[in-house]
């Protein structure tokens, strides 16, 4: 049937559809998840057709444009699941819908014409990237062996293949410590889905963090497989959109938004370290592609598997209440050992060196060790720069940032003091700007500091670092993980991105410089984070038969998070979290959903989050939703916004978004900008 008008959504925070005209040139091509153009107000926009019509109510209805292109549309298990989205996650289907859609695709005829000397010049720096793309995982060996699975492996897989084999919407939680052989059992489920002729998609944390992980898939099936990241060229992007959609490719890996993949047919998503919070999406629509994971594939009756060694409280919790298939890989493949941890009480090694030592006594002499006998060493430390803030002993002035509530860090290479949220950067002063006296003290530690301190005390060392200050140039994570692997570097010093995916079998030493950095964090989820930090960095070690061994460093050795890292004790350290979060009503016992307001005038956001709390509490009423706040936020004032936040919390997240709209549309307020998170990471 021909339809004359269509339903449009938008990408604005506007809940329903548009109706447009569909001029007679369009109407053969136009059809419900058609990616189109039309205009709105003063402007072209790209819209997605949620519906046809025949009949319209309205008078000088404006026409469509264009299509965007005649071969993409939004098939209809895309358009459930982003609705799905926009009322969970609380956006418009418009916002939901254009999250799933590479921006590259939604150009269309609204892209500006570049000039032909501007549009050669492009064409060459876009050869130099796409030669760059292609040797991105050159550094690492090719070659794969298919493995027998062990015992454990296999009771795995026999579970796994017979949901696959019957075509059942299950969740696996594959709960296995690090090197116990979670890559095997996801590379083994994606051949039996392919024998079945069914595709597969495998969500990763970071494509950048986890080469070899990428490298195995890719040795494994070889053209069957897409690679989709945020790094690729546009036209890169559009040709591997391309195969995915016409069936060329069956495999898809990439970071959070591959989970949007156009696959036809699909029987299983894999989503590996399942508990990262990389894979929340921080703009609007604030989803989490793992829960969203689970959705789609709800949606396409097919298999979800969750791999960590250190699983999501949330998760675990689902498969201890039969919600997921929990299946346990506890030992490592061929029977290696976990490395050895030992703790260094630090406040001990202060009191000898009468001083704050960035090395203790210990993993100097292992590191010395280890560097004689060739074997490679990680340190370990999650905070970058120098030092982390400069105060004045006099006065006790600290140096902070002009547009937000936090401290500058100091950066040696650069000679300069940075806000690591807004950029905002500065020469260190000479003098106290508050009392002018010349007692300036540089505090705090960063990579930048420990890889210093590891030039003095290990001269005979090649050491490199690996933070987001070292690698931001294109290449610099394959250059500087190249030199690892080929044995050229003794020592590599990072910060979270050496934490996992990566696999060196020299490697014998992991040193963890400070393992209290997120423990002292206003976040519920600090010592869960601290307990996955450490067992996934400690993971590193030992992954061959020379074996291995793990020092952190602690002023709160005796943390629970602590000891139970130290033995690698994931059900210890479950045990007692979750003791604590049901004692406080927190996640997974209840939904929360994070408002933040932020404007430039304190007074005016502290009145507005006043406001909006006495409207969600008139909204509220026998809802069984808890609200507090309003309270500064962590940071109560970034990129020179003031920030206030209010929490909710019941056994839904459905029964607070209910209770949104009504209390949000009381409360608009002129210069006001309210976020809202749900599910909050």
């Amino acid at each position: 049937m021909v339809y004359k008008f269509a339903d449009i959504v938008i990408n604005r925070p506007i809940e329903r559809p548009f109706t447009y005209s569909i001029p007679e040139s369009l109407k053969e091509d136009i059809k419900i998840g058609s990616i189109v153009e039309a205009p709105f107000g003063n402007k072209v926009v790209t819209g997605y057709v949620v519906g046809l019509s025949d009949k319209c109510g309205i008078e000088k209805i404006k026409p469509i444009n264009s299509i965007v292109d005649k071969t993409l549309c939004v098939d209809s298990k895309m358009l459930e699941l982003t609705k799905w989205i926009s009322t969970y996650y609380y956006s418009s289907w418009g916002e939901a819908i254009s999250a799933a859609i590479p921006g590259v695709l939604k150009k269309g005829a609204s892209g500006k014409r570049q000039s032909p000397a501007l549009s050669k010049e492009r064409a060459g720096q876009r050869k130099e990237k796409r030669d760059e793309e292609e040797k991105e995982f050159e550094f690492i060996d090719g070659s794969d062996k298919h493995l027998t699975p062990n015992e454990k492996q296999k009771l795995a897989l026999d579970c796994i293949m017979d949901s696959i084999n019957a075509r059942i919407h299950r969740v696996f939680l594959l709960h296995g410590v690090t090197g116990s052989g979670k890559t095997e059992v996801y590379l083994q489920s994606i051949a039996r889905a392919l024998e079945l002729g069914l595709s597969s998609i495998i969500l990763v944390p970071e494509i950048s963090l986890t080469p070899q992980t990428v490298a195995r898939f890719k040795a494994r099936f070889g053209d069957k497989i897409a690679v989709l990241h945020s790094r690729l060229l546009g036209s890169k992007r559009i040709s591997e959109w391309r195969r995915i959609n016409s069936g060329a490719a069956q495999i898809v890996i990439g970071a959070r938004s591959a989970v949007f993949a156009p696959l036809k047919n699909l029987g299983l998503i894999v989503v590996d370290e399942e508990h990262e919070a990389s894979y929340k999406q921080e703009d609007v629509p604030r989803y989490n592609a793992r829960d969203v994971a689970i959705k789609r594939a709800e949606l396409s009756k097919a298999i979800v598997i969750l791999g960590s060694a250190t699983p999501s409280l949330e998760s675990f919790y689902a498969a201890k209440n039969g919600k997921y298939i929990l299946i346990e890989l506890p030992e490592r493949v061929d029977s290696r050992l976990l490395p050895a941890v030992d703790i260094v009480d630090m406040r001990e090694e202060m009191t000898r060196a009468k001083k704050i030592p960035i090395f203790s006594q210990k993993l100097r002499e292992w590191i010395e060790k280890d560097i004689a006998e060739k074997k490679q060493v990680i340190l370990f430390l999650n905070r970058r720069g120098f030092s982390t803030f400069i105060n004045c002993r006099r006065c006790g002035y600290v140096i902070k940032c002009k547009r937000c509530s936090v401290t500058l860090t100091y950066h040696f290479d650069k000679k300069k003091l940075v806000c690591h949220h807004c950029n905002f950067n500065m020469a260190p002063p000479e003098i106290c700007p508050e009392c002018n006296a010349s007692y300036l003290k540089y505090w705090g530690l960063g990579t930048e500091k420990v890889e210093s301190e590891a030039h003095r005390l290990f001269p005979q060392a090649s050491i490199a670092r690996m933070d987001t200050d070292a690698t931001h140039k294109r290449g610099a994570h394959n250059k500087i993980l190249s030199k690892f692997k080929d044995a050229h570097l003794d020592i590599l010093i990072g910060t979270q991105m050496i934490a996992k995916g990566l696999d060196f079998p020299k490697v014998t030493l992991v040193g963890v410089i400070s393992a209290d950095t997120a423990l002292n964090l206003p976040d519920f989820r600090s010592a869960e984070r601290t307990f996955n930090l450490l067992t996934q960095v400690a993971g590193r070690a030992g992954r061959s038969d020379l074996g291995g061994r793990v020092i952190m460093q602690s002023y709160t050795p005796q943390h629970y998070s602590i000891q139970a890292a130290k033995t690698h004790d994931y059900n210890t350290f479950y045990d007692k979290e979750i003791s604590l979060r049901k004692e406080l009503y927190l996640p997974p016992f209840c939904h929360m959903v994070s408002l933040t307001l932020r404007g430039r005038k304190e007074e005016r956001v502290f009145k507005a989050s006043d406001n909006l709390k006495n409207n969600l509490e008139k909204e509220s009423k026998a809802k069984n939703i808890e609200i507090l706040g309003p309270a500064p936020a962590p940071i109560s004032k970034m990129k020179g916004m003031y920030r206030w936040s209010i929490f909710l919390r019941s056994e839904t997240s459905e029964a607070i978004t209910s209770i949104l709209k009504k209390a949000l549309n009381k409360n608009k307020s002129s210069g006001i900008i309210i976020t809202v998170d749900v599910d909050p990471s």
